[in-house]
């Protein structure tokens, strides 16, 4: 009965540690000022309870270094607590460069995860052991919230935008994946699990359950590529001839800085491609026509994925020859 009902879930990833210990200091100290409250509370209702009647007492002095010691320790502690706490904040928000990218898709009332290499799972999610993985996330609906105790990390789930998370998990073993916003009738079935595996294992899961590739590109490129030729997106952003294009080009785009026509930069990432495709009024890139029309309603948030990840390899396509 204690195996099944733990007083805190194990600390299976590398920034669990750290989270638990943040929380202990803030319990700590929560518990001595609750201690030493209601110690003087009693203390003083005791001497100086109502009994026989006496003399007025003299009138208290200014006890200068008393003030400034009830004033400095708290603010002393609370800021221990906001400078750990924002550092430990910058780091779950800044995923390592070669961390594994899962997307993930949450829908009434399932978790839809999808590997790079075009694997596909249901509220399931295989992980390499001692590897960062970075998900990116977003809803088909409501609002939900991606929650897995055993790594300390939660995120928001928001329709419209794209969210995102990374862990390291350090120890083999499945744990427990919920989502923690209320979505509906169904939210307390919206749960799945983590499995984490040894590396020599899970990259036998996965080539055991790899999607059909073609060439170098995954799946989810191979299903981007082909939906960006089934939308005709080529014919604005490919240039049959030196030159002729009505759109901007789309090599080497991922992750650069873009010119609008107001003036404003802003970096092409995962957003920005998905505003692009739904929205294209919204940031006109300098130099180009608002020609573009909205694809909302014809592409779901999958295919926004993958359309995403085609572009995304375009772009690491180009810097490969371009280190050649």
């Amino acid at each position: 009965m204690r195996y099944n009902l733990p007083l805190f879930p194990p600390q299976a990833s590398t920034v669990a540690p750290q989270v638990d210990a943040l929380y202990y200091f803030l319990v700590a100290v929560s518990a001595f000022f609750i201690v030493l409250i209601f110690s003087l509370v009693i203390y003083f209702a005791t001497k100086y309870r109502r009994s026989a009647p006496r003399r007025a007492a003299a009138v208290p002095h200014d006890n200068p270094r008393l003030e400034l010691l009830w004033t400095l320790v708290p603010l002393g502690l609370t800021m221990v607590m906001f400078s750990w706490g924002a550092s430990l904040y910058f780091d779950l928000r800044q995923p390592p460069a070669d961390a594994l990218e899962i997307y993930v898709l949450g829908k009434q009332w399932m978790w839809i995860l999808q590997h790079p290499s075009g694997k596909r799972e249901i509220n399931e999610l295989h992980v390499p052991r001692g590897r960062p993985v970075k998900l990116t996330m977003t809803s088909e609906d409501v609002i939900h919230s991606f929650f897995i105790p055993a790594f300390r990390i939660k995120m928001d789930v928001v329709p419209g935008r794209y969210t995102t998370a990374w862990f390291e998990a350090t120890q083999p073993g499945e744990y427990h994946l919920f989502c923690t916003e209320y979505c509906g009738t169904k939210h307390s079935e919206m749960i799945g699990r983590v499995v984490v595996m040894e590396p020599v294992h899970y990259q036998h899961w996965l080539d055991g359950s790899r999607a059909s590739t073609t060439g170098s590109r995954s799946s989810l490129e191979v299903r981007g590529a082909a939906l960006f030729e089934e939308l005709r997106c080529a014919t604005c952003h490919k240039a049959t001839l030196p030159g002729v294009m009505l759109g901007p080009s789309l090599v080497g785009l991922f992750g650069r800085p873009v010119q609008l026509q107001n003036g404003e930069t802003v970096i092409a990432d995962e957003a920005y491609i998905r505003e692009s495709i739904l929205n294209p009024a919204a940031k006109l890139v300098a130099g180009y026509q608002p020609l573009m029309p909205t694809y909302r309603g014809q592409v779901s948030e999958e295919g926004l994925v993958q359309l995403i990840s085609y572009i995304r390899s375009l772009g690491e396509a180009n810097e490969m020859r371009a280190e050649r």
